[in-house]
Formats: structure tokens, sequence, C-alpha cells
């Protein structure tokens, strides 16, 4: 039995599919690895919570992408709840999965760009209109520069409560801190 290589996309099929779609975003390079939340938030200068990270997952059999924003937890029963189904049918993908299913590895996975569209659904406690955030750019050193109005009109997520994060907890001092973080760079950049 022969193993197939998987195609890995990257940031430059990612950029081509923003452009394609109209999604205005920004390729930040910063030099270091960024494949979790907290080595991402570092490198960038931004609050952990503006940092949007992007799962898949098996929701009764159908690949789903789910995002959330920085160490927030997802929380199964909330997931199954949202979804309509048992919990018994929601698992998280492997990594190999998430390859196979979007073209992009794990700890480097955008929201969009996939190499199939996956239905979509955003944490209502912190993904929400009006931010501006950082999301995986298609490689471990490489984080996409968005807002979350332009992330949600181009996934067309659904939202829902889905993780332990309470709403009321860090919003506007992360908002505040990206805000301070991008007045002091000229070039807009979170950075």
């Amino acid at each position: 039995m022969s193993e197939t290589t998987v195609e890995t996309l990257g940031p430059e099929a990612l950029l081509a599919w923003c452009a394609a779609h109209g999604v205005p975003v920004r390729l930040l390079r910063p030099g270091v690895p960024t494949p979790t939340v907290p080595e991402a938030a570092a490198a960038v200068g931004v609050a952990p919570e503006r940092v949007l990270k992007s799962l898949v997952l098996w929701v009764d059999g159908v690949p789903t992408l789910v995002i959330a924003a920085g160490e927030d937890r997802l929380v199964y029963p909330r997931l199954a709840g949202a979804f309509g189904v048992s919990r018994r049918r929601v698992r998280l993908a492997s990594a190999d999965e998430a390859l196979e299913l979007t073209g992009f590895p794990v700890g480097a996975m955008p929201p969009f760009g996939h190499r199939r569209p996956l239905p979509t659904w955003v944490d209502a406690a912190r993904v929400r209109p009006g931010l501006r955030v950082v999301a995986g750019g298609g490689a471990r050193d490489a984080l996409l520069d968005l807002t979350t109005d332009d992330l949600l009109r181009a996934t067309d997520a659904r939202s829902a409560r889905l993780t332990d994060a309470d709403p009321d907890v860090g919003g506007d001092d992360a908002v505040a801190a990206t805000a301070r973080t991008a007045a002091s760079d000229p070039s807009g950049s979170p950075a």
C-alpha cells in the first residue's frame, strides 16, 4: 500500500484566494514560528484574545471549521448543542485529516482559502464584528492581519457560544491593547 502525499497550500495560495474573493488582508511574517496562540500574540504584540485559531472538527461525519479566540477551549456539549447532534457525534480532526481537507497544516490554519470550503462557525463570545485580529497565515511563521467583519463576510460563518470564554472578561482591554499597538505603527500593522 503506497502512501499518498497531500499537497500543502501556503501563504501565496492563501493570498491569491483572498485577492480572488475580495478579502482585504495583510500577511505578517514576524520572523519567528507562530504555531500557538501565545507565540503568535508575542510575535506581533497583540493580546492573545485577538489571535484566532481555526480548528477542523468532524460533526456527524461532516468536516466543519470552528474559529475561536485566544486560549479559549472548545466546550463539546456547547458544540453539540449548536450543531444539533449528540456529543458523541463531534470530534476534533486529526492533523492529517485537517491537512487533507484544507491543504494547510495545523498551527498555520487560516480561517478560509481552504482546498474546499467548509461550513464555518465562530465562537460568539469573542469573535464579534468590529475587531482587528490575526489568524493563521498558511505557514507556521505567517499570520494574517484582518478584521472580523471581513472574516465573517468571507466565511459566511454561523455564530454561537462554543468555548469556555467569558465574553465580558478581557474584551475591551484586549481591543484597547490592540488599538494602542496598531496606533504605534504607522503602517497599521499589529506588530
